[in-house]
């Protein structure tokens, strides 16, 4: 039966000896891989769409994801401290609820991670064309700045493709000098966000916040798949939009692998990068919303500069070109982690046979997967050369929510099966804190669209009929297998 391949974690610890990858990365590396992956497009782009969908109360709807990523952060510290190998969700589905589920994980781990790469890499590209046009008069024609599949048609997003093949050479040549690079986009985005919120706080108004909760707190949103347009809002349904601003902490696990020590830094990694960002997003929400008002509809809301927008609106242009500038060049901070996250996960589904093996080869002189990190560097060119993927940012989220509730479950039945492994990192309240993790995902994840909801059965159908077709009969478990 299927759902009888489990793998054992012994048979996962080894496996990863064998055909291991170098540990260079260390806990203070993991903490800024962590914030490079989490701050970005959520603080940067994604604070206009909470404006519009929450108005002030875009802050309970930041708490409300941060405390479900908490809970979350935590099961997912306790696993990857028990089994530090590359893999993420899917490594630790496989080892508790076995291969079918395992498989399907590790596929909603690649829809969310290619997707927000993608993502991220077009709302880069908006802020380099705004850029060209503010700071050197160049206004890049609107052809190459937009796919032929977006609401304003172009040609070929070429920046959005360039900057995604650029962090793909990156992650080819060596984690450590990946790591390296990320480091120094964190310094540029947490200097960007200090300025602000030095700037922005003075210029606080109390009127500003309200109404507070404009569209109330449950509410369904209704899409116009052409126009985009939201025909309702509410703090839940932001909530599960902003989950997007959190999305990448769990990469952090992805890089367990290749990290010295991670029974103790990989935990440090997961809960000290959200717990930096949690933080940051609330002082930055309050910045904006008590500076300049967060009404839905109002200026906030239509900007695709939204900080920028804020420190011009009160006065401090010079410092929202150079916000607009930090953004600009903090963002492929993300993009690198989210591509690092997919090709990690794709390099373990192949390790266990589920994937054809060219996809876990590493590079006899980087000691990087080199051939899965090009092939999926250039889906997501591609995918953000044509497509206006910022709008599928709730699909990446059905991904993440979908991962984080078997991380969750997974906890709960390794304690009941295996009481006495040891567990470098315990989950504190344990049969507290994941039951409610799970809720909190399933919660979110029904706020999403309802169109978003099929998108992401469609792409598990999908990967199911992927692995009946391939996985099923390739993979190591079936082959150890006796015969029936």
């Amino acid at each position: 039966m299927l759902f009888q391949r489990v793998k054992p974690l012994d048979a996962i610890l080894e496996t990863a000896v064998r055909r291991s990858l170098r540990r260079t990365l260390g806990a203070g590396q993991l903490v800024m891989l962590g914030i490079g992956a989490i701050i970005g497009t959520g603080i940067f782009v994604l604070t206009a769409e909470a404006a519009t969908k929450a108005g002030p109360a875009m802050m309970v709807s930041f708490v409300i994801a941060a405390i479900v990523c908490a809970l979350a952060a935590l099961c997912y510290a306790e696993m990857a401290a028990m089994v530090p190998v590359s893999g993420s969700a899917y490594t630790y589905s496989y080892a508790t609820m076995g291969e079918l589920v395992a498989w399907v994980v590790g596929w909603a781990l690649v829809l969310e991670y290619t997707v927000a790469a993608a993502a991220v890499s077009v709302g880069w590209s908006g802020y380099m064309a705004g850029l060209a046009r503010e700071l050197l008069g160049l206004d890049i024609p609107h052809a190459f700045v937009a796919g032929p599949f977006d609401r304003e048609p172009g040609l070929v997003n070429l920046p959005a493709m360039g900057i995604a093949l650029v962090i793909t050479w990156l992650l080819v040549i060596g984690t450590r000098e990946s790591a390296r690079f990320n480091a120094l986009l964190v310094i540029v985005k947490l200097s960007a966000l200090g300025l602000f919120i030095v700037l922005a706080v003075p210029a606080i108004r109390l009127e500003n916040f309200q109404p507070f909760m404009p569209n109330g707190f449950f509410a369904r949103t209704v899409l116009d798949p052409l126009s985009g347009q939201v025909l309702t809002v509410g703090v839940a349904a932001a909530a599960a939009s902003i989950f997007f601003a959190y999305v990448g902490f769990d990469a952090v696990s992805t890089a367990a692998e290749e990290t010295t020590n991670p029974q103790r830094n990989v935990p440090i990694g997961l809960v000290g990068s959200l717990a930096i960002c949690t933080l940051i997003y609330l002082v930055v929400a309050a910045a904006a919303t008590g500076a300049v008002g967060a009404q839905p509809g109002g200026e906030l809301s239509r900007s695709r500069e939204a900080l920028a927008y804020v420190l011009r609106a009160v006065g401090q242009g010079w410092a929202g070109d150079l916000v607009a500038v930090a953004a600009g060049l903090a963002l492929p901070s993300v993009i690198l982690m989210m591509l690092f996250g997919q090709t990690r996960i794709f390099f373990t589904m192949s390790r266990d046979g589920l994937l054809p093996p060219v996809f876990s080869r590493i590079h006899p002189r980087y000691g990087t997967p080199h051939v899965v990190t090009i092939t999926t560097g250039l889906f997501v060119a591609l995918f953000a050369a044509l497509f206006p993927v910022g709008a599928l940012a709730d699909v990446s989220n059905s991904g993440t929510l979908f991962a984080f509730f078997t991380v969750a479950l997974g906890v709960m039945i390794l304690r009941r099966t295996q009481p006495d492994r040891h567990r470098h990192f315990r989950v504190p309240g344990v049969w507290v804190v994941a039951p409610l993790a799970a809720a909190g995902c399933v919660f979110l994840f029904f706020q999403l669209s309802g169109a978003t909801e099929l998108l992401f059965l469609g792409w598990t159908a999908f990967g199911l009929v992927v692995y009946a077709l391939y996985g099923r009969r390739h993979s190591h478990l079936a082959a150890a297998a006796p015969a029936a």
